[in-house]
């Protein structure tokens, strides 16, 4: 099984343009996240894919691999599902930009799902993590998923869910933490498959799926880590690593 992972980098981010970019103990955002992709050991190929000369240029500089995307896209998976396309792989790890504390215990349970999957019944995986913070529950930047008995996605939301309206029943709350991993099929279907209200109200793409009858497994982790969507982000991922 040929296993690449994918790391989509838009440098006009809508809420903190050029995060990827910034400095991060050093180094910048985008390479950091690039370099600890790699150094999981995980994979056969790691990219960066881009439509940013100066990202571009910022990883393949410093001895990485990227690619540069040839079209306008709605999402990460969309961009990605373009550079694979003449790839051969067999599964496709989308490992989000702004994420550079992405490790290799999180990574392997995600991976473990489609090598506990001989029929290939599931088409993609992705993490989450318990949340107890209610700032953080709160918080629209925190993408938010519930899951059936059997850890599958029910639904993904910037809002709290579920709604606790009755905290007496000890809800727990997960944040969905941005890495999917895809059979290279799942994919380049995705692209086939045109956003719906419920993805384009939410802003979260991976709703898609779910809006057209797919099924995605969700993994848990304990890794919290930094996503750094905000300046704020950015200055807790600098106490983080030091």
């Amino acid at each position: 099984m040929k296993i690449i992972a994918m790391i989509p980098a838009r440098y006009a981010a809508s809420r903190f343009p050029a995060k990827l970019m910034q400095d991060l103990a050093g180094k910048t955002v985008i390479l950091r996240t690039y370099e600890a992709t790699v150094a999981t050991g995980l994979f056969d190929d790691v990219y960066v894919v881009t439509d940013s000369d100066i990202i571009y240029s910022e990883i393949t500089s410093n001895g990485g691999k990227a690619m540069m995307s040839h079209k306008e896209h709605e999402s990460g998976s969309d961009r990605i599902a373009e550079a694979v396309a003449d790839v051969d792989c067999d599964i496709v790890v989308n490992v989000q930009g702004d994420e550079p504390f992405t490790e290799k215990e999180s990574l392997q349970k995600v991976l473990g799902v489609f090598k506990d999957d001989p029929n290939k019944d599931i088409d993609l995986a992705s993490l989450m993590v318990e949340i107890t913070d209610w700032d953080e529950i709160e918080n629209p930047n925190t993408v938010k998923v519930i899951v059936d008995q059997n850890d599958f996605a029910l639904y993904f939301s910037r809002s709290p869910i579920p709604f606790p309206r009755d905290k007496k029943a000890n809800a727990r709350y997960f944040k969905h933490k941005g890495i999917y991993a895809f059979r290279k099929q799942a994919l380049l279907d995705f692209t086939e498959l045109t956003m719906q209200f419920l993805e384009a109200s939410e802003k979260i793409e991976c709703i898609r799926y779910l809006e057209y009858g797919k099924r995605i497994k969700m993994v848990e982790t304990t890794v919290q880590g930094v996503e750094i969507d905000t300046p704020e982000d950015l200055e807790r991922a600098k106490k983080l690593w030091k």
